[in-house]
């Protein structure tokens, strides 16, 4: 240091003026505190006064002004005045904030614009949550996490473990640094799960079903989708972005689907993009029959089970594994010659019923292999952090042996429709665990979600378009293994009191008026998926009153526990 003033002190008044002792106090002064003293924030290291005399000097306050800008601390930036001169801010106001606002204002006009509760699910007390006060706790009744999976013991210790291990994040894509065994177990975990050669893990599901409809129907020559009307946006978006020709067939009709494929020529490559269970209706797709019909054809399935997945079947794979429930339960391993055999490509996803989140894909060795290779969606993406993926393998694991999650979520499903039925409370009619409770306009559905959240602490998402057609605005609810006879019947006398109060039409009222969405129609209601000699393990509701093993347990105290949510 007396080197350099001793070298600088003629051309710098401050270095010739100042002792080597006060210049290696400045010195130590952190680059970012020059921006808070500059802005008068606090009396930093006791260097104000320092800082100060630097800043007269013209040439240490030339310096100290390139730092300061360089480094200014948020809070302080925040105060100083725009960037901009005030005629370009004026500019870019007028040439794109009003086209934001135009667009926001549709939205508004028409209902459909989105509010986000502060909704914070607690991990002890699910499906209990807080809101923005932390005092005020609601219970949560639209949650995809159908199985309360996001609190399983087992799940959150492996979860701690590998956190502590390998840290937070992944470190890079899967080609480069991001890839780790973990990855493969959970892939190989998948494959397994589904009886087929290989999976795919990606960052969710949407980017799953994008990136493997596009990059497969691209690499198709001629390649033609039929996509049933009720896809996912996620599906939708894949196979736009394919470049292929797409034919829409009629809902889950299997006439119609027919004849779009009778009109092309059996030698193009064709794929039939379809679901399992539909989420905002919660009705199922016929599998078997669609196979056949692209055997038939020759065309490629591609089954969505993103919401059946760890809720259907002996082991959780979904409704394809469960419409062979004794067969797969026998012998669950591939070519056993159940309808899982039959599904060319299965997605689903790591979020919901398993819990944490992500999305996969399932099938052939070579068809995975080529998304791998191929799919922008899958290489140029950070790869889930090894955290996630030890919590997911967990999680399918623990589903694999233990039906009584997925077998307890549908009486307490059966339970809520009966009394919601009793109530003329218009459900629309479906087999699986979802209950869609139709409104019908997207204004009133808005009011009946703020009035169970405010009046009755009940958390209730409003379902308007585009999730679904104008006119057919719903309550989308979704019980959970968590909730008691007690919670049950508090949520049916809710909805009840807001159905008077709102004066809401009713499923008598909708049959009078030829019926929507399935609510008032002639179609008998469908059967449940799970027969009841398919529940026969689980007698009646059960009270969850059992305290959940804590995380800090030893794996053989949780694994000997029966865990009752």
């Amino acid at each position: 240091m007396e080197a350099v003033i001793k070298q600088f002190g003629r051309a710098c008044p401050f270095l010739k003026s100042n002792s080597a002792a006060s210049l290696r106090k400045l010195s130590n002064l952190p680059a970012h505190a020059t921006g808070l003293v500059e802005a008068g924030v606090g009396n930093v290291r006791g260097s104000s006064a320092l800082f100060f005399m630097a800043q007269k000097c013209p040439v240490m306050g030339k310096a100290l002004a390139i730092r300061s800008k360089n480094y200014l601390h948020t809070s302080a930036r925040l105060a100083k005045r725009p960037t901009l001169p005030l005629n370009q801010a004026l500019i870019q106001e007028n040439h794109y904030t009003p086209v934001y606002k135009s667009e926001l204002e549709k939205k508004h006009q028409d209902k459909s614009y989105r509010y986000f509760n502060n909704i914070n699910r607690l991990a002890q007390k699910f499906p209990k949550a807080h809101t923005a006060n932390l005092q005020e706790e609601v219970t949560v009744w639209c949650s995809n996490d159908y199985l309360g999976m996001g609190r399983n013991p087992l799940v959150l210790k492996t979860m701690h473990r590998t956190l502590t291990k390998y840290g937070s994040g992944a470190g890079g894509t899967r080609n480069i640094a991001g890839n780790s065994d973990l990855h493969f177990q959970l892939e190989a975990e998948l494959a397994d799960l589904h009886h087929k050669s290989a999976a795919l893990v990606f960052s969710s599901c949407y980017v799953a079903n994008d990136a493997t409809l596009s990059t497969l129907a691209s690499k198709l020559p001629d390649c033609v989708i039929f996509s049933d009307a009720a896809n996912h946006a996620s599906m939708i978006q894949g196979i736009k972005h394919s470049g292929a020709k797409k034919i829409i067939f009629k809902h889950n009709d299997l006439k119609d689907l027919e004849e779009k494929l009778q009109s092309v020529n059996i030698g193009i490559p064709k794929i039939i993009a379809f679901e399992s269970v539909y989420s905002m209706s919660g009705s199922v797709g016929p599998i078997d029959a669609i196979c056949d019909l692209a055997k038939k054809y020759g065309a490629i399935t591609f089954l969505d089970e993103v919401h059946a997945v760890g809720m259907y079947g002996p082991r959780g794979a979904g409704l394809a594994e469960h419409l062979d429930f004794d067969l797969n339960a026998r012998f669950p391993y591939q070519n056993n010659g159940s309808v899982l055999d039959k599904v060319d490509i299965i997605s689903g996803t790591l979020g919901k019923a398993f819990g944490v989140v992500g999305g996969y894909i399932a099938g052939s060795s070579a068809l995975i292999d080529t998304i791998r290779s191929y799919a922008p969606g899958f290489i140029f993406t950070t790869s889930l952090p090894p955290v996630i993926v030890a919590g997911v393998k967990t999680s399918i694991q623990y589903l694999k042996e233990s039906s009584y999650e997925r077998q307890a979520q549908q009486l307490n499903t059966r339970l809520l429709k009966e009394h919601l039925a009793n109530h003329d409370i218009p459900v629309i009619s479906n087999p699986s665990h979802i209950v869609p409770v139709l409104v019908g306009d997207a204004e009133a559905c808005k009011i009946a979600s703020d009035q169970l959240l405010r009046d009755h602490k009940i958390y209730v998402q409003s379902i308007n378009y585009p999730t679904v057609a104008k006119g057919e605005e719903r309550l989308r609810i979704t019980p959970t293994p968590g909730h008691t006879k007690e919670m049950t019947q508090y949520l049916v006398d809710a909805l009840e009191t807001i159905w008077r109060k709102n004066n809401l039409k009713r499923a008598s009222d909708w049959k009078k008026e030829g019926g929507r969405a399935g609510v008032g129609t002639s179609e008998p209601t469908p059967k449940p998926i799970w027969t009841d000699s398919q529940l026969r393990y689980v007698a009646s509701i059960p009270d969850h009153n059992t305290t959940l093993p804590s995380v800090n347990s030893n794996d053989n105290q949780i694994n000997n526990e029966i865990l009752l949510y």
